[in-house]
């Protein structure tokens, strides 16, 4: 069995720390690269040093998501070694210049349409900012579900990204899971745009419901993870996770039940000085609970001059 080294690497992100994983198989494989400062590449050389290796013996890199935190060491890797990932994950990763246009084309509209105003567009830039502890860099090879990669089988598991993927040993049931499900704080379902030329935008919270519904498809015994420390009670968890996202989602329902309102209303209802420093974070959580309530029949939308009003539905 493939020996599994977590190295573990500081973030300037509110989440803390992020685990990379060297996996000794045919070939010497790194999962995810961490954020882009000298700190983070400091400390992943010494720990790497530490189970015997330097970075030019790396002789591939997984990717389980397009996040900042974990492929910004990509641009400290010689430019030749081979980067796989899900194919959603190629623009973000590559800073794709017709895909951050769209990006930023769809996302005014879409703000608009939720009642943020032209200066709550603004607020765009602070998502931008982050993208500075990213990469730039092609993907070599995209995977999919059910493609194999030295041993480990790869499960799509959008919700947390688009690009969003995990990987599964069978034989002793350990997963490398990123972000999916985490143990001591719950994954965030992030907006993404459509791609360019579609219409109809992710769900990212009804994705990521699916996407942990998924796992108890498997007899797992570990998820190693993103951040902080391993899974192990499993089947457990995800009902605990998928239970508080029905009480968040009751308690939204709760708000509209009182008046309706837009989705920046609710947002900072939810988060009233939060979602100022953290504006997409904040406002991917809302519009995963409304997008929730209206696919169980729970609320109602209407557009008013641009605007999408939403309402309780009461039984």
């Amino acid at each position: 069995m493939e020996q599994l080294h977590r190295i573990v690497v500081p973030t300037p992100f509110a989440v803390g720390d992020v685990n990379m994983y060297i996996i000794e198989g045919d070939r010497l494989t790194l999962i995810d690269a961490g954020v882009k400062t000298e700190e983070a590449w400091n400390v992943f050389v010494r720990e790497l040093q530490n189970i015997g290796y330097q970075p030019t013996d790396i002789e591939q890199v997984i990717i389980t998501h397009h996040h900042p935190d974990h492929v910004g060491l990509l641009d400290y890797l010689p430019p030749s070694l081979p980067v796989i990932g899900h194919r959603k994950a190629a623009p973000w990763i590559a800073k794709d210049a017709a895909f951050f246009s769209w990006h930023q084309q769809y996302f005014e509209q879409f703000l608009i349409e939720c009642g943020v105003g032209e200066e709550g567009v603004t607020k765009l830039g602070n998502f931008r900012r982050s993208l500075r502890f990213s990469c730039e860099r092609s993907l070599t090879q995209e995977v999919k579900e059910g493609d194999m990669i030295e041993g480990w089988t790869v499960i799509e598991t959008p919700g947390h990204a688009q690009s969003h993927i995990v990987l599964y040993r069978e034989a002793d049931g350990v997963m490398i899971g990123g972000d999916h499900l985490l143990a001591a704080i719950s994954s965030n379902p992030l907006l993404e745009p459509p791609a360019i030329g579609e219409k109809e935008r992710p769900k990212p919270l009804l994705q990521y419901n699916d996407s942990l519904k998924k796992l108890l498809q498997y007899d797992i015994t570990t998820i190693v993870t993103g951040h902080g420390e391993d899974v192990t009670d499993v089947a457990p968890l995800i009902d605990k996770r998928l239970e508080k996202q029905k009480e968040r989602a009751q308690y939204v329902w709760q708000l509209l039940n009182e008046k309706p309102m837009t989705v920046f209303d609710v947002c900072r209802s939810l988060f009233p000085t939060v979602y100022e420093r953290e504006f997409l974070l904040t406002m991917s959580e809302t519009i995963g609970q409304l997008d929730y309530l209206e696919a169980i029949g729970a609320v109602k939308k209407e557009k008013d001059d641009q605007i999408y009003m939403y309402e309780a539905v009461r039984s």
